[in-house]
């Protein structure tokens, strides 16, 4: 029986579900996935640090109350977030990366995963951030050391876009995807195809959890660029930077918009898109465009995400599911050790 041994580098939503899932999990998992999980070490900005070589308890983890400095309160635990040593020294195999996504430099998340490479340890996380603006330089520093990188959950939180691109649609001659990758947008077109005004529609999303108190990021397409470069770099072998992606939001729509879609047959949607030109070349695009109600993203609702993949051979195939979420988001961290362990496996 293999056990692997965690260091979770941020503990805000994400990586505290994964600490709830091993709490409930852990014990099924040795039949059903061949592995078990313990935590040897967490380190976060706001609550502290620990290392505990020996293995933490995932379920007191999980039940800490949200408040700074609380993994104090854990033996052994301190107040500072000591994070290069955790990483560095608490003795892990797989460092967990589940960090703020910094959309300028993708740091301090790129200097996380960087150390764990090259200090020959496995790293999966959730973050844009390092993926879109370091992506070539991290899986080049993995393959040097002989480890694995994996960030399914970087595009479409858990469901599994990046992954069933390169593995089951190999060979299907992909030229391009197009997708509703922001919950959080979607979710506010949708509000306004109810007769919500935009900032109203907004209003509702922070309220229900889906926005930032900021939501620029969001409504005005940056989240999605980033998803974009990500996508376009892993399935169509573009060297896209995000500045190579032109970007608009939804902020200009109005309610009259959005009728007079709804008259026409027609949803406003923001879509992420790449396109590989017959000469090799790839561009890619952020933007609201209007979609016929035939169109297999238009019935995408609320905030849902959904890519549709443009192949030669199977035409357009669409995946849709939660493109956000704490414990959807946890999900696709557990799918990347799952395969960390089946390729370890058939080493």
């Amino acid at each position: 029986m293999t056990e692997y041994k965690l260091a979770l580098v941020g503990f805000g939503g994400v990586n505290r579900a994964l600490a709830q899932l091993i709490a409930e999990r852990n014990e099924s998992w040795k039949s059903e996935l061949g592995f078990t999980l313990k935590i040897v070490g967490v380190t976060d900005l706001f609550l502290g640090s620990v290392i505990r070589r020996e293995g933490l308890d995932a379920g007191l983890l999980a039940s800490l109350p949200a408040v700074k400095g609380a993994l104090a309160q854990v033996p052994g635990g301190d107040g500072e977030a000591f994070n290069e040593s955790v990483i560095k020294h608490c003795g892990a195999d797989i460092v967990v990366e589940a960090t703020f996504t910094n959309p300028v430099d993708g740091e301090p998340a790129t200097s996380f995963c960087r150390w764990a490479l090259e200090g020959g340890k496995h790293v999966v996380t959730t973050n844009k951030g390092p993926i879109a603006l370091h992506g070539a330089e991290l899986k080049e520093l993995a393959r040097r050391n002989n480890v694995a990188f994996e960030y399914e959950g970087s595009v479409m939180s858990g469901t599994p876009v990046i992954r069933l691109a390169k593995q089951s649609l190999a060979g299907s001659s992909m030229v391009g995807f197009e997708g509703i990758l922001n919950g959080t947008s979607n979710f506010v077109l949708t509000r306004m195809e109810g007769g919500l005004g935009f900032a109203e529609a907004v209003s509702e999303a922070q309220a229900q959890g889906y926005a930032e108190a900021d939501p620029t990021a969001d409504v005005e397409g940056h989240d999605v660029r980033l998803k974009v470069v990500i996508l376009a770099n892993e399935l169509l072998d573009a060297k896209l930077t995000v500045s190579d992606v032109s970007c608009s939001g939804i902020s200009s729509l109005s309610l009259d918009d959005i009728e007079s879609a709804r008259r026409d047959g027609a949803r406003w949607k923001l879509i992420g898109a790449a396109t590989r030109h017959a000469d090799g070349s790839v561009s890619a695009s952020v933007g609201p465009r209007l979609l016929n109600n035939d169109h297999p993203l238009a019935g995408i609702s609320g905030a849902t995400n959904a890519v549709s993949f443009t192949t030669g051979l199977l035409g357009a195939v669409t995946v849709s599911g939660p493109g956000a979420g704490r414990t959807e988001t946890a999900f696709a961290l557990l799918s990347d050790i799952i395969n960390l362990h089946q390729s370890v496996a058939h080493n």
